[in-house]
């Protein structure tokens, strides 16, 4: 198995997320800091398009998303397990809800007019403008929460977070599965990124006590890495696939070897071309050539994200 290398930025949920993960199951790993905005010369040698955060990167696959980061990793290392036999369904079905309906309430919600004050103290003026005009173009044709609506779902989910925790130290049970480190991510942006607006916290103290049991899990062996040695170690790579399923499944009427795209459904529509090589129950892989980063195989779960033919020219 080649070094696990995870390309992410300090302030980004969704890597904070992944990075507990790597904690829990005690990983080491290659630490590659990316731009937390546009452009990202590097990022897109190696993904081809998709310019979300964080990506993880094993050898030359290259894994987006971090449900699919996290199916990964457990293959890698099944123990601790983030999918437990006795409610392995229920934590995957919390976790899409969590990084999902929960993120998003939690956002509109920190990123009022003072969270986003506090996020940007101290940067030049010119750094927020440049944050919300990305994020636009990444949203654009998404439906936003409004502030107050924002306030309320989000008082409301902490409240039902609150109550899974009565008698037990995380969500489903005495052990973190998927489900706590996906609920996780957006409280801590609060607690961490924003602390201004983080006495929405405050009604809830055993989700606090849970962030605290949460954070106590680290971040695993970190190495710092260069995105010029990733993207070398991509070019030099033979493929070592973490997840190796190749039955195909056809649901698109596309058979493999077709030129596709590969996008998400909603947040951050930049899309990925290659070759679709292969189409399993639970992800896409496209095949693809980079001038720096060679031949690159990247994978995308099928859930969230839309697979399209190219036409023919």
């Amino acid at each position: 198995m080649s070094d696990i290398i995870l390309h992410h930025y300090p302030t980004s949920p969704f890597s904070e997320k992944v990075r507990l993960v790597l904690g829990y199951k005690q990983l080491a790993w290659k630490s590659v800091i990316v731009p937390a905005i546009m452009p990202k010369p590097d990022v897109q040698a190696l993904t081809g398009g998709y310019r979300k955060t964080p990506f993880l990167q094993i050898g030359s696959d290259v894994y987006c998303d971090s449900a699919l980061i996290c199916d990964v990793l457990e293959h890698i290392q099944p123990t601790p397990t983030l999918y437990p036999e006795s409610h392995k369904g229920l934590a995957r079905v919390l976790a899409q809800w969590a990084d999902t309906t929960l993120f998003w309430s939690a956002m509109a919600y920190n990123l009022q007019p003072k969270g986003a004050a506090a996020m940007f103290d101290g940067a030049p003026p010119e750094a927020a403008k440049a944050f919300g005009a990305d994020r636009a173009a990444m949203s654009a044709g998404m439906t936003r929460l409004r502030p107050a609506d924002a306030t309320a779902a989000y008082k409301s989910y902490l409240r039902r977070i609150n109550d899974m925790l009565d008698g037990q130290d995380f969500v489903l049970g005495s052990a973190p599965c998927v489900a706590d480190f996906a609920c996780y991510h957006p409280l801590w942006f609060s607690r961490k990124r924003v602390p201004v607006m983080a006495g929405i916290l405050d009604a809830t103290p055993a989700v606090l006590a849970w962030m605290d049991r949460m954070a106590a899990l680290g971040h695993g062996s970190i190495e710092k890495f260069s995105a010029t040695e990733a993207i070398a170690v991509c070019s030099a790579s033979t493929r070592a696939t973490a997840q190796n399923d190749n039955t195909f499944q056809h649901e698109h009427g596309i058979p493999l070897g077709s030129r596709v795209t590969v996008a998400a459904e909603t947040f951050g529509p930049e899309a990925t071309e290659g070759e679709l090589v292969a189409a399993t129950r639970t992800r896409y892989t496209l095949k693809r050539v980079d001038a720096r980063a060679g031949t690159v195989h990247v994978h995308f779960p099928r859930i969230g994200y839309a697979l399209r033919a190219v036409p023919p020219v």
